[in-house]
């Protein structure tokens, strides 16, 4: 499944549903309406709720995207006509692991944004109240001019990990989706300088964009042979293939579950691959300006837009 926040137009209430990629254009099956179809008062009307209520309700979920068209085609609506929130938009935890590719480590050494090499899967938080939707029109700051764009696999956690073992990480997996995590270099190098942890530079309104989706883990056969991409007004940036990555799910998971409880709904990063701005030569003419739509994706699978704009 496509699993979706989304509001309708004319409304700001957030729903939950799945996008139906079909050959006429993409449809949405907004769960609420389903669920009213078919007496299914207590549905679950948020994506956190929904993955909480474990694996009964998921499978409900899914039998009414395989009957969509056969049975509900009534209540399917335009994609067009919708506004995507992030797929995820109040996890307790989102855990973004940072310096995960060989080559954007490489990177963040010729450029001074790290002043150690980790030794075991580290992280930094993205707070619920940066993230932006797919589509959104994200505000660069008047003030910051080195904004770069980071790519990156998330991993939707779907059931209570606490001390989870490597060999069974996958299972406490969802889904995954596409971050990216927008950074200004500016302030990211001076919270370097002072010993901190990326907060600032990665916590502004707007700069976490999300989704569109959750892709449910069983239409990935691999999650470490995806190739992820960023393109940028058309023009492609950078195209890196997961298997690249130091740490695993496998290794974070294990790593982060040892004494705190990772929840239904938590999200976990896995960090930029190389091909940032930051990283090349000629990255003032590279950073993002108003005006930049910015499309991120996994090759085949899903895309992930963000148009940059300037203040109002």
């Amino acid at each position: 499944m496509r699993l979706i926040t989304f509001t309708r137009q004319g409304s700001t209430t957030p729903e939950i549903g799945a996008r139906l990629p079909l050959p006429a254009g993409d449809r949405i099956l907004p769960f609420a309406d389903v669920a009213r179809l078919d007496c299914q008062a207590s549905f679950p009307s948020s994506m956190k709720a929904f993955l909480n209520a474990g694996a009964g309700v998921m499978n409900k979920a899914q039998q009414w995207v395989l009957n969509a068209i056969t049975q509900y085609s009534e209540l399917l609506i335009d994609a067009d006509s919708i506004t995507y929130l992030p797929p995820m938009m109040d996890a307790e935890k989102f855990l973004c692991v940072g310096k995960n590719y060989r080559t954007h480590l490489e990177e963040l050494k010729r450029t001074n944004l790290i002043k150690e090499i980790p030794q075991e899967p580290t992280s930094f938080i993205k707070l619920n109240s940066c993230l932006s939707g797919h589509n959104a029109k994200v505000i660069r700051p008047k003030g910051i001019t080195k904004l770069d764009y980071e790519p990156e696999l998330v991993f939707v956690i779907g059931k209570r990990a606490l001390g989870a073992k490597k060999n069974e990480a996958m299972s406490y997996v969802a889904g995954v989706t596409i971050l990216n995590d927008l950074t200004c270099r500016d302030l990211q190098l001076k919270e370097v300088a002072s010993g901190s942890r990326f907060w600032t530079g990665k916590n502004i309104p707007g700069f976490g964009p999300l989704g569109p989706e959750i892709v449910t883990i069983d239409e990935i056969p691999d999650v470490y042979n995806l190739w992820m991409t960023c393109s940028v007004n058309g023009q492609e940036r950078m195209r890196v293939n997961t298997q690249d990555q130091i740490w695993k799910i496998s290794d974070i998971l294990e790593h982060f579950s040892r004494f705190i409880p990772i929840e239904a709904g938590d999200m976990f990063s896995t960090g930029a691959p190389g091909g940032v701005a930051v990283g090349k030569d000629n990255a003032d003419e590279l950073y993002l300006k108003p005006g930049d739509v910015v499309e991120c994706s996994i090759e085949g699978i899903t895309t992930l837009r963000t148009t940059i704009v300037e203040p109002t």
